[in-house]
């Protein structure tokens, strides 16, 4: 496996910049927004596109620091009711993914997306309970007629591409465990796969390691974020794990992201590598930066710190011992 950021944390650094300081920490990889909520400051996505010169220009600046582009990235909601927010969420999803076609990069990151509870909606409804069955009928609805139609598009799209499509598992989403991940794989096809970042499945209650044998078995893990989610028990007791109160609330939040080894104990995060290894993933884990307590340096650094001494880097041998 190698190591590598998602960029947005330094979006405050021109391109050079962060790229000279990504190599200067020692990582191999870089996870680069192309627009949506990652915005694009690191990537001119239209310039790109439309010349061939300004892509190899672009990746020179890459491979001369011995630097790799892991995914693009455009997480936003191309299922919404808002007509305008779903036009360009699919808009850029499809730059990048042609984009990435273009430039050899395996995958696209982004959301599956929310429909409203009807086509006259003018917000997303995150229906999580069957009863009263309203909920019920409004997730059927969602399914068959928004999410699933949808992504049999964008699947066929990016199969031909040579790409593959990583969804992050993040609530308020339409696919926000393995069982809704699995269920949209099995309806589109096999380039639809998961951006598995752990800090979203504890606050759910899902075991990541548990997570990454469900999907290692699927071969359903194209990417993976690092970020980790500090659970304050006291907190949960009163506000549950559907916490509407806001991320910087940290003293009566239920639960707060925090930078790798911060929320769970590297031992854990040991044993999230191995089963990345056990179950066939043995691509980038990428660092993603939103801890509310630590400066992006000091959050960053420490993430690093901690992943290079976890990160099982080189192939196996023979079992030489046996």
């Amino acid at each position: 496996m190698k190591l590598g950021v998602f960029t947005p944390l330094f979006a405050n650094l021109s391109l050079e910049e962060m790229l000279d300081k990504v190599k200067a920490a020692g990582l191999d990889a870089v996870e680069i927004g192309t627009g949506g909520n990652p915005g694009n400051h690191h990537c001119p996505t239209d310039e790109l596109l439309a010349s061939e010169e300004a892509r190899k220009e672009y990746l020179d600046k890459f491979t001369s620091r011995g630097l790799t582009i892991s995914a693009f990235s455009c997480h936003d909601n191309p299922i919404s009711p808002n007509k305008e927010e779903a036009a360009a969420s699919d808009e850029i999803l499809r730059k990048s993914i042609k984009l990435a076609s273009l430039m050899n990069v395996p995958v696209v990151n982004t959301f599956s997306g929310t429909a409203g509870d009807s086509d006259d909606a003018k917000a997303p409804n995150w229906p999580v309970i069957p009863w009263p069955t309203i909920y019920s009928d409004i997730k059927t609805w969602q399914w068959e007629t928004k999410l699933i139609p949808y992504w049999k598009g964008i699947g066929e799209l990016a199969a031909a591409s040579g790409v593959k499509i990583g969804i992050e598992l993040h609530g308020g989403f339409l696919c926000h465990t393995p069982y809704t991940i699995l269920k949209l794989r099995e309806e589109t096809n096999d380039a639809i796969g998961v951006n598995l970042d752990p800090s979203h499945l504890w606050w759910q209650g899902i075991d990541p390691v548990g997570a990454i044998k469900i999907l290692g078995k699927a071969g359903a893990i194209h990417h993976f974020h690092a970020k980790d989610t500090y659970l304050d028990q006291d907190n949960i007791n009163m506000y549950g794990l559907t916490d509407m109160q806001p991320y910087g609330d940290v003293q009566t939040r239920s639960w707060t992201f925090r930078s790798v080894g911060c929320g769970h104990s590297l031992t854990e995060w040991s044993d999230i590598m191995s089963a990345l290894r056990t179950y066939g993933y043995d691509y980038v884990v990428s660092i993603e930066h939103e801890d509310p307590l630590m400066s992006i340096d000091e959050g960053f650094d420490r993430a690093v710190t901690n992943l290079q001494s976890i990160l099982i880097k080189d192939k196996p041998l023979d079992m030489w011992w046996a």
